[in-house]
Parts: C-alpha cells; structure tokens; sequence
C-alpha cells in the first residue's frame, strides 16, 4: 500500500529473555513450544547459546521475544556465561517437579544472576515443569509458591512436552513481554515527561473486548 515506504522505519524492539536451570529440566522443550520449534541461525558454535524467536503483537505493536537458552552450557559455561547475562530484560528459572534436586538447585542460579547484576527491576518468573508426570512429583506447588513468594516470582507449573499445556507455555512468555513493554512504556513517560503516554499502559481490548495480556 502507500504507507509500504514507512514500513522500515518501524523499530521492532527485541527483548531478550533467558531461561536458566539445571540440565535436564525441560528448558529447550519450554523454548521450542513457545517459538513453534524454528531455529534461526545455529549461535551454539560461537557462543554456546541457542536463541529461538517469535515475533508477537501486544497492544498493536511488533515484538520480537528472543529466548536464549542454555544450550550445551556446561562445556562453554566459563566463556560465554557473561554474553548470556548481558543486556537481558526478564529471567526464566525452570526446575522438574519430578526432581527435588533441580528445585532445590535454583538457590545456586539466582545466586549466580545476582552475581551479574542483573538489575533487580528485570521480572523473573519461576517455571515447574513436567507437572503431567503426576505420580513422581516431588516438589509440592505450596513449597514452589512458597519460594516464588520469597524471590518475589510468578510460578508457572507447565508440561512443555504436552500440546494441551502449551498455552501455559505461551502465557509465561507473553507475560513477561507484557510486563515488560508496560515497564518500557513507564520508562518512556518518565524520559519525556508526556503525560499522553500514560493510556498505553491500560491493557488493550481487541475487537471482542478480550484482553490481550494473558495475566
């Protein structure tokens, strides 16, 4: 149409969101239910590093959620565990509910987080996985809501390997984006002192007058 010729001067904003956990926990599963399983370009080589994105709408604007996850992290840790820190807008701490140690592990990553002074204004959120697999669980949801509580996180119990959970998956992430473009949006109004900003923070109804957030 006519306006084609505004089109590249539309910034996406990337926001880039890490999940972190011990080995095994369901972490890529997680990624790829929520990016439709696309790969963009291999990165693990380089920087031992998988990221996965998709570009989503929130309030009529473009997002791209890239989603780095820990890919092979514990050959590359020394060299790359800095480039994975740096920049990042929101951190996933995953944990197997089947697996006390995975839970009780997560202690040890937020340390590590704080020790890259990952500001405190960046949201965490906390996610359980494999919750289908219901008679081995061994982390109760009181005690994980328990610790999310303490380290002020939202808790997500998903199953990343079942479709029917999958909208689970996609609401942690969307959350985040969510929380993160209203973060930015405050940001903003506070730069440039424009109180016509200020509307942007109110959840957007679409046409069916359904919220577009899912929190």
């Amino acid at each position: 149409g006519p306006d084609s010729s505004l089109e590249p001067y539309v910034q996406t904003r990337i926001f880039k969101i890490i999940v972190i956990g011990d080995s095994n926990v369901g972490k890529t599963c997680l990624t790829f239910r929520f990016c439709g399983g696309t790969f963009p370009d291999k990165t693990e080589a380089t920087i031992g590093v998988d990221f996965r994105e998709k570009t989503v709408e929130i309030e009529g604007e473009r997002i791209k959620v890239q989603v780095w996850d820990t890919a092979g992290q514990e050959r590359f840790r020394k060299s790359m565990v800095e480039h994975y820190y740096r920049n990042v807008h929101a951190v996933v701490f995953v944990y197997d509910v089947t697996k006390m140690t995975s839970f009780t592990n997560l202690k040890m990553w937020i340390e590590e987080c704080n020790g890259h002074a990952v500001p405190p204004l960046v949201p965490r959120v906390l996610v359980g996985n494999k919750c289908d697999l219901k008679d081995l669980i061994q982390v109760p949801s009181s005690m994980a809501l328990k610790f999310a509580d303490a380290h002020n996180m939202l808790l997500f119990e998903t199953s990343a390997k079942d479709p029917k959970e999958s909208q689970n998956v996609d609401a942690i992430f969307m959350c985040l984006a969510c929380r993160l473009k209203a973060q930015r949006s405050l940001l903003c109004r506070d730069l440039e002192g424009r109180p016509g900003q200020a509307r942007r923070l109110e959840p957007s109804h679409d046409a069916n007058g359904k919220n577009s957030c899912p929190c």
